[in-house]
């Protein structure tokens, strides 16, 4: 069957390039500019890019991701065809838990450059018509903040512990732990201080690791601090920040143990009903800013009732959906979860967002390719078996099928060239905080943080300039020499061509379609939709191959035809044409 594609092919180049503004005194811009072609609902249906600032580039060879990498592949991002592109933290930090333990949010960490290069960055990425997002994490700092490092050698009872979740122990001596609350990472929630005369001293609260300690957001110069963050950052140009752990912040004083089966709003250290003044507050401050400038919460509940709630009009703009992300590849698990999906956000009037994994997430080719192919964090465990080649076919059919949906699309580096999950990293080189918290029994999250691979058939894959003399901070796998960006650019049947074209066609779907969306019933293991009158989205996730509608011309598939038939794990686009009524009478 011929292939018809229907490509918006106008240039990027082409858009108008970012407004000039005003410099303050000191020689940094007050209120930078947003596209000059702005569009205020940008963010609804907006393809956005996660950067791990870390692993994308190096630019300076010294084996560790930096902006200055970041700048030198913006034009790969601009033919990539996204909207946005989002940091996990940038800033300068210990980096106990890759930079999630945040010293200073008005800094770069000097590992990946200065302030200039990012401000630097934040305008050339307008310039092609891409935002940039950057990661708040408002529930933790580091432990080497300043604020920490004073409350530790204030004392018990003094103004700067009030910042913080400190607290006596139980029992006699205060030995135990005030709650038996559990860690995200595994392992306890609270860490014991030492007084100045050796004694043992209070406790204080970190739901992941110990250099993370826990904000008390009851206290007015938390809340004072990460809104001057914010304005710092829309000064300077960022479209919008993605808020880490974003129902987590605020916690009953009173420190109760976690009920049984906790009642809406009524768990101890999360979706308190106190939260939705907070992100109340950050959206005045996002809205009395020129353009849109997004907020996006990175929301895990299980309740999508509560869920929907962070998305009314006066909070968040979107929230990550890892209900979807979470599911396995099974045809009535994910139309499920589209519909609550799409369910739950319609009332809010709020677009839905897409996501098949991120830093946190074991990739989708070695998820996809295992015999329980849902995500769960307690679920992860090293040497568990895959196929690849299954693994990679189901990672392009979900790829299609995400990107077809109405809302967001989010895509974590390194997805659209199909990398599987690093597995054999050694020990020794191993840095997530969850691996050694679980005693090693979670490989942890390394294996989805390895460097990218750009071009060349070894190590370090043009991550680091010609010539550099330092290693990559994490081994790329030999295998990723045919994985390489350069290596897919000229292969018409590469993951990277998919993700390309598929970027392309979506930004055309949306505009014919807008959020249409309708289910056709095409038969039991397929999940097939429309996006409005000429658009049809088929997945077969059935055993056997399918035939496609005689009324559809293939605009882009993830696998070819066989023998005319669409084959198992596969997503086909059509582009359907419907018979007038006189002609089907």
């Amino acid at each position: 069957m011929e292939r018809q594609l229907c490509v918006d092919v106008s240039s990027v180049a082409d858009r108008p390039t970012a407004r000039q503004t005003d410099v303050a005194p000191h020689g940094i811009p007050a209120r930078r500019p947003t596209p000059s072609n702005d569009d205020p609902l940008w963010w609804r249906s907006a393809a956005i890019y996660q950067i791990y600032p870390r692993s994308f580039a190096d630019g300076n060879g010294d084996g560790i991701g930096d902006l200055a990498g970041v700048r030198r592949h913006l034009g790969y991002l601009k033919d990539l065809g996204v909207d946005a592109i989002w940091f996990t933290p940038w800033y300068a930090s210990p980096l106990a838990d890759g930079g999630y333990d945040v010293a200073d949010y008005t800094s770069i960490d000097p590992r990946f450059g200065t302030l200039e290069e990012a401000e630097r960055l934040i305008q050339d990425a307008l310039a092609l018509g891409i935002r940039t997002i950057i990661d708040v994490v408002p529930n933790h700092i580091s432990d080497r903040h300043p604020w920490f490092q004073a409350a530790l050698a204030a004392g018990p009872g003094s103004p700067e512990r009030e910042r913080f979740w400190f607290h006596a122990g139980k029992g006699a001596d205060g030995a135990e732990m005030p709650t038996r609350w559990e860690s995200n990472f595994s392992g306890e929630t609270w860490t014991r201080t030492t007084n100045p005369d050796g004694t043992p001293g209070e406790w204080y609260l970190h739901l992941f690791t110990p250099q993370q300690p826990d904000l008390n957001w009851n206290h007015p110069d938390v809340r004072r601090m990460h809104e001057d963050v914010l304005r710092f950052w829309f000064d300077r140009g960022v479209g919008g920040v993605r808020i880490d752990s974003a129902a987590l912040l605020v916690k009953d004083d009173s420190l109760p143990e976690v009920p049984a089966t906790p009642g809406a709003g009524e768990h101890p250290t999360q979706d308190r009903d106190e939260l939705h003044d907070i992100y109340r507050g950050w959206r005045a401050i996002a809205d009395s800013y020129p353009g849109t400038r997004v907020l996006v919460g990175e929301i895990w509940l299980p309740d999508i009732d509560r869920f929907a709630k962070y998305l009314r009009a006066d909070e968040l703009h979107t929230a990550f959906n890892f209900d979807f992300l979470a599911r396995p590849w099974d045809a009535a698990e994910l139309r499920e979860s589209i519909d609550a999906t799409l369910a739950a956000h319609a009332p809010v009037d709020a677009p839905s967002t897409w996501v098949l994994s991120n830093h946190d997430v074991t990739r989708p080719v070695t998820r996809y390719g295992r015999a329980d192919s849902s995500f769960a964090f307690a679920k992860k465990r090293a040497g568990t078996p895959t196929d690849l080649a299954v693994g990679t076919r189901r990672a392009r059919a979900a790829a299609l099928l995400t990107a077809a949906l109405p809302g967001a699309l989010y895509i974590y580096q390194g997805d659209e060239l199909g990398l599987p999950e690093a597995e054999e990293i050694p020990e020794e080189l191993l840095e997530d905080p969850m691996h050694f918290r679980s005693g090693g029994v979670d490989p942890g999250r390394d294996g989805c943080r390895v460097p990218l691979p750009w071009s060349g058939t070894a190590s370090p894959f043009g991550f680091s300039p010609d010539g550099a003399r330092a290693t990559p901070w994490l081994p790329q796998p030999a295998e990723w020499a045919s994985l390489t960006v350069q290596a897919q650019q000229a292969d018409p049947s590469s993951m990277l061509w998919l993700y390309r074209q598929a970027l392309r066609m979506r930004r055309t779907l949306n505009r014919a379609s807008d959020t249409g969306f309708a289910w056709r019933d095409l038969g039991a293991g397929l999940l097939a939709f429309e996006r409005g009158s000429e658009f049809l989205s088929i997945t077969n996730l059935s055993a056997h191959g399918i035939e496609l509608p005689e009324n559809g011309g293939i605009l882009l598939s993830s696998s070819p035809l066989d023998g005319g038939l669409l084959p198992p794990d596969s997503t086909a686009w059509l582009r359907t044409q419907h018979v007038p009524p006189e002609i089907r009478a």
